[in-house]
């Protein structure tokens, strides 16, 4: 990690028609980051990673990816900056009727201009980073939840993007499966330099793998810093009995 900000984003506000979703949201995140968006659920977590890679538009304020606006800019540029990044969605979101490659591959027959065989390559060696290499003719009904996890994250690698986003990459795994992601991440983070920025209210994996946190609740983020520090000095309610498990 540097000290340099990947992503900014200032006084930022987001709607859905006339009700605030998040209200004056501050933060950066430094490349090399694993940097974790938290809280209870509805408190907006997935709304503010929307609203980062460009899908929830009814927003106000300033967000900067590697230099670049994506508020209120024509849709080239905004397609520009998105082109730096890669996104895991909830559940994975594969195809369920194409093979763990022809689902990595797809982004890239969609928006590049290179050759079939070049493009099995990357999707080929993708896969093989997240450890399923023995797995690329597969479909993901046949592989467990952890690997169409991992095979979602192979399909976000395909533009070598310096920035991934995952909305709650853990959800539905068991502690060990959960765990052996977190492994993942890190050792992406730490071999490929790749920043992530990760949506999730698993407690494990919370203290595990991130660099900071921010904790949302009631439109606003209310702490912001190492998880260890917040769940031992914190002395916000509500960020307390999240860390402690408490109702």
């Amino acid at each position: 990690m540097n000290n340099t900000p990947i992503i900014t984003v200032q006084n930022l506000n987001a709607w859905y028609e006339q009700n605030i979703i998040l209200d004056d949201i501050n933060f950066d995140v430094y490349a090399g980051e694993i940097f974790l968006i938290i809280g209870g659920s509805g408190c907006g977590k997935t709304t503010l990673l929307n609203s980062l890679i460009g899908l929830h538009q009814e927003v106000s304020g300033k967000i900067v990816i590697d230099k670049d606006a994506i508020v209120n800019v024509r849709e080239e540029l905004k397609r520009k900056v998105l082109k730096k990044i890669g996104v895991m969605y909830q559940g994975g979101a594969l195809f369920g009727s194409l093979t763990l490659l022809e689902n990595v591959m797809f982004p890239l027959e969609e928006l590049s201009t290179l050759p079939k065989d070049a493009i099995q390559a990357i999707a080929t060696s993708k896969l093989e980073t997240v450890g399923l290499g023995n797995f690329i003719n597969y479909l993901p009904t046949e592989i467990s939840g952890g690997m169409q996890k991992r095979a979602a994250i192979a399909r976000a690698m395909v533009f070598e993007p310096k920035i991934i986003f995952l909305d709650e990459p853990f959800s539905g795994l068991d502690p060990t499966t959960a765990a052996q992601i977190d492994k993942l991440i890190l050792m992406l983070a730490q071999i490929l330099k790749i920043t992530f920025v990760v949506v999730t209210h698993e407690l494990a994996s919370i203290f595990n793998i991130s660099t900071r946190v921010i904790m949302l609740h009631d439109k606003k983020i209310i702490a912001a810093g190492d998880p260890k520090e917040l769940r031992k000095n914190s002395t916000n309610i509500v960020v307390q009995k999240f860390f402690n498990r408490q109702a």
